[in-house]
């Protein structure tokens, strides 16, 4: 069985984590994770307070095991989900959009470890400074919100450059990716798009169907004028959008244009106008199974190339 530092660190039984997605990471999908020995994230986003408190409290039904919240620092509750997040006394806390810094105190006064999504070498070296227990590098082939340097580059820079564990992210889907992010360095993987197409996944059943019929070059970045890229799957949305950007529209335009988007395919099931966010990965996704298939079909794949590869050495 593979096993790294972080399955000890985290208390998992696999050094896979969930990534923690608004719309879609809530505690269905957080426990399902979770129980099949990975760790599930329930996913904050821009929800209140009560929203988050609701989600923990029903996964917390639903699993005895550890699983994590993810928290969006630019979020306009932050201060109020921390609270329930320490209330609850989470295990493990992801960040994502800016430093945890100021709440780091809180996190660590209930033993919870403290993960935050980096895209740059800079940004890992300052969350390890800050007193973050690992790091998630995260390249641009992810779905969403995204930065500029791919995994490939991203991740073996950031394990030269911090004494922390580090969890690869983007563009990770089967056994392949999970061995080859253990070759760069990493100590584990993160996985959002593949756990989308999941049968633990409550949005929109269309949403999951899009991901399983996309090709290698479905995917489209939008929002590069506003300085927040993400990455969607192409669509009516992404058409009109990318259109609108290159007219030259201000930021507050494009922002008021995306506005609701994602829980409009999320959760409402149009694919067409919605934001269906999704990792460049969607193409090598060809079905819908319980988290559990997922985790143990990769970790039976990855077991296999590690035994091949150590064969071409003679070994």
């Amino acid at each position: 069985m593979i096993k790294t530092e972080i399955c000890d660190l985290l208390g998992i039984k696999y050094p896979i984590i969930q990534g923690g997605m608004a719309w879609v990471s809530d505690a269905n999908l957080a426990a399902g994770v979770s129980e099949a020995g990975g760790l599930g994230i329930i996913a904050a986003g821009n929800a209140p307070a009560e929203w988050v408190e609701k989600e923990i409290i029903k996964a917390k039904q639903l699993t005895d095991k550890v699983f994590g919240v993810n928290i969006m620092l630019l979020s306009p509750y932050v201060d109020d989900v921390v609270d329930v997040v320490v209330k609850h006394r989470v295990g493990v806390i992801t960040t994502g959009a800016g430093s945890p810094g100021k709440y780091m105190d809180k996190f660590k006064s209930i033993g919870a470890k403290v993960i935050p999504v980096v895209a740059s070498v800079a940004l890992a070296k300052r969350m390890e400074d800050t007193g973050a227990d690992a790091v998630i590098a995260e390249g641009t082939e992810s779905g969403g919100h995204i930065g500029e340097l791919t995994t490939m580059a991203l991740v073996p820079q950031v394990v030269d450059a911090v004494d922390i564990p580090v969890i690869a992210a983007g563009g990770i889907a089967d056994g392949r990716g999970f061995v080859a992010a253990l070759a760069l360095g990493a100590r584990g993987v993160q996985m959002g798009t593949r756990f989308v197409a999941s049968k633990e996944c409550t949005i929109a059943e269309s949403y999951k169907e899009a991901i399983v019929k996309a090709r290698d070059r479905d995917t489209v970045v939008t929002g590069r004028a506003t300085g927040h890229p993400v990455r969607i799957l192409k669509n009516k949305l992404a058409r009109e959008f990318l259109k609108l950007e290159n007219s030259g529209a201000t930021k507050e335009e494009l922002e008021k244009f995306g506005e609701g988007r994602l829980r409009l395919a999320a959760r409402e099931g149009d694919v067409k106008n919605g934001s269906v966010m999704a990792g460049q990965i969607a193409g090598l996704i060809n079905d819908i199974k319980p988290v559990k298939d997922i985790i143990e079909d990769i970790v039976k794949e990855a077991e296999t190339i590690i035994k091949n590869l150590s064969q071409l050495g003679g070994v």
